[in-house]
């Protein structure tokens, strides 16, 4: 066993979260004498998303190098250095423009140099830095004896001590009838896996930017996109796949929307509300934080400063009433006749560079009600994933003009259709390959259509205690499911003896909605199942993140829960501000187990 260090950080992931992490460590000048970094593959800093587990030449990021957090070296500078052969468009550094989007391996060979870069950073510091690839954690177990110590357990039979543990695993993609049932994917990654064309049609499930992910890659293994004299994408079919079709299924039934030009900041942490005006509200507002509030100072009053015409369409619409007039637009035209018009006004937007103002500041309510959700009701809960998420899911998929123009390739040709279920569609294995998608159409017909080949792609979904995968995180009780107390004890009391699902009562005899993921407070420390912070564990690993936190993606998510961790243990010695109300029992998570 190695000696311990009277102050050693281990990061469990060397992907994009533990970078921005590493980033804000080193900026606020916390200074361990250890840190460890334990990732599973073989390269840093690039995770998932942006190396081969995730991506292939075709894939391309849905941010351009403006909206990049800031890093030891711009993008730009990166280029200068290290002049990709891969990239023809991105070999001269002086012509690059910085709004072009970036295609997802070269932006993961950046984030990797960069994650060398702070590495050396701490090493000149003084810190001893020990970064193990293809090293996978099978435990992390809290010492009985020390409240501040761990041991990290390695598939290298290591047994290392530490202080301070953040779990930064990243995407989990489960199999689950993958590799049993042939013609079946669970996700679509890798992306290497797909190996052959398919002369019969294939069913996607899923409009996100995961399911785009896979139209291009499998479309590439039945033809090939070829550009016309006038600039226009075309699809060629390969011979051997002339029966090779798409559908796409999908319970909302539309297409993402597409990037356009953004006048303000990419995000800012000034958007959130501080943790002090989280308190004083609570305090003055019965212990919670309530979405209309969070609603109208995040996304009406900016609206209000900067496009007062459409201020005053919605000014007195409720959260329901937006979402619902947003949404009946959209479901008034036909899928791709939506994506084409989308598609123009993206195109007016950055040629005349201006904001499509409404868009713009959905995406930054978006991402500023990530820290207040933990505040949350119950009921406001609810309403949030019911009511605005449908909406912002599509709004905020900034899809890259690229990606649209292959897809619109594919419509002309006939070969890909957006197929609309309900959402009690299921699919289930077919003995001998793929799956049978079964659903009803709108006039309440029945469909069971068998694919020889399915792919589930509607995006991360997100994971519960039980998935963890560190037996001695969960056995010691150091870390709970995620639960958010009702607002109305009598909301909580009906809902719960409707049965409704996630719906629980506590010892407390008070009622809780029970949220995907870990409970967690507003530093990312992991709650045990008493609602008390374990400072010396941060969860940050995405699927077990995103109940209380409801856009909990993106490379500028992992930048801003980072600075939060970071503060978090550059106070470590410090009391830090206890937001819970203690006369409102509902605020209190505590006793359900």
């Amino acid at each position: 066993m190695d000696n311990q260090s009277p102050n050693v950080i281990a990061f469990v992931g060397g992907g994009p979260a533990a970078l921005m992490t590493l980033k804000h460590i080193l900026k606020k000048s916390v200074h361990p004498k250890t840190i460890y970094v334990f990732e599973r593959n073989e390269r840093f800093g690039a995770g998932m998303p942006y190396g081969n587990l995730g991506s292939l030449k075709e894939h391309v990021a849905n941010v351009s190098a403006n909206e990049l957090p800031e890093l030891a070296d711009t993008f730009q500078q990166y280029l200068q250095q290290n002049p990709p052969k891969n990239f023809p468009d991105f070999s001269d550094a002086e012509k690059f423009n910085p709004h072009q989007v970036i295609p997802r391996l070269l932006l993961g060979d950046y984030l990797e140099d960069q994650f060398k870069q702070y590495i050396k950073l701490a090493k000149k510091k003084g810190i001893k830095v020990f970064a193990k690839n293809k090293t996978a954690v099978t435990d992390i177990i809290k010492s009985a004896d020390k409240e501040d110590q761990f041991k990290i357990k390695t598939d290298r039979d290591e047994e290392i001590l530490v202080n301070k543990v953040i779990i930064c695993t990243g995407h989990t993609w489960p199999k689950i009838h993958e590799e049993k049932t042939n013609g079946w994917f669970d996700s679509p990654y890798p992306p290497s896996k797909f190996k052959n064309g398919s002369d019969f049609p294939v069913a996607v499930r899923g409009t996100s930017l995961t399911a785009i992910d896979a139209v291009k890659t499998i479309a590439r293994l039945n033809g090939k996109f070829a550009e016309t004299e006038s600039g226009k994408i075309e699809y060629q079919l390969n011979k051997n796949s002339e029966n090779f079709r798409i559908h796409m299924f999908s319970t909302g039934g539309f297409l993402p929307a597409l990037r356009f030009h953004s006048e303000d900041d990419s995000y800012s942490s000034e958007w959130t509300m501080s943790l002090q005006e989280i308190y004083d509200y609570k305090k003055k507002n019965g212990g919670f934080v309530d979405l209309d509030y969070v609603f109208k100072i995040n996304f009406k009053l900016p609206i209000k400063q900067k496009d007062p015409e459409f201020y005053d369409l919605i000014k007195d619409l409720s959260l329901e009433e937006f979402a619902e007039k947003m949404l009946s637009l959209r479901e008034k035209s036909d899928s791709f006749d939506l994506f084409k018009a989308e598609y123009r006004e993206a195109e007016k937007s950055i040629e005349k560079r201006q904001s499509i103002t409404w868009k713009e500041k959905l995406a930054a309510f978006s991402y500023s009600m990530n820290y207040p959700a933990k505040h949350f009701s119950a009921e406001d809960m609810l309403r949030l994933k019911s009511v605005l998420m449908p909406l912002i899911s599509v709004i905020i998929a900034s899809l890259p003009q690229s990606s649209y123009r292959e897809m619109m390739a594919l419509h002309d040709a006939g070969l890909i259709d957006l197929i609309q279920v309900d959402k009690e569609s299921t699919v289930e294995p077919h003995p001998e390959s793929g799956g049978i998608y079964c659903y009803k159409t709108e006039d309440g017909k029945e469909i069971k259509d068998h694919y020889k080949m399915y792919i589930d792609a509607i995006g991360q979904q997100q994971m519960n205690l039980q998935d963890l995968p560190f037996e001695g995180l969960k056995n010691e009780n150091i870390t709970s499911s995620a639960y958010l107390g009702f607002k109305e004890y009598e909301n909580g009391k009906e809902m719960f003896e409707k049965n409704t699902e996630n719906v629980v009562e506590g010892h407390n005899n008070n009622y809780y909605l029970k949220v995907p993921g870990l409970g967690i407070n507003d530093y990312f420390q992991a709650l045990n199942v008493y609602g008390e912070a374990t400072d010396s564990l941060f969860i940050m690993a995405v699927p077990f993140i995103g109940g209380l936190n409801p856009d909990y993606s993106g490379l500028d998510f992992c930048d801003t829960a980072a600075e939060k961790i970071a503060e978090a243990l550059s106070n470590s010695n410090t009391p830090i501000i206890d937001l819970k109300v203690e006369e409102n029992n509902n605020d209190l998570r505590i006793n359900i187990i």
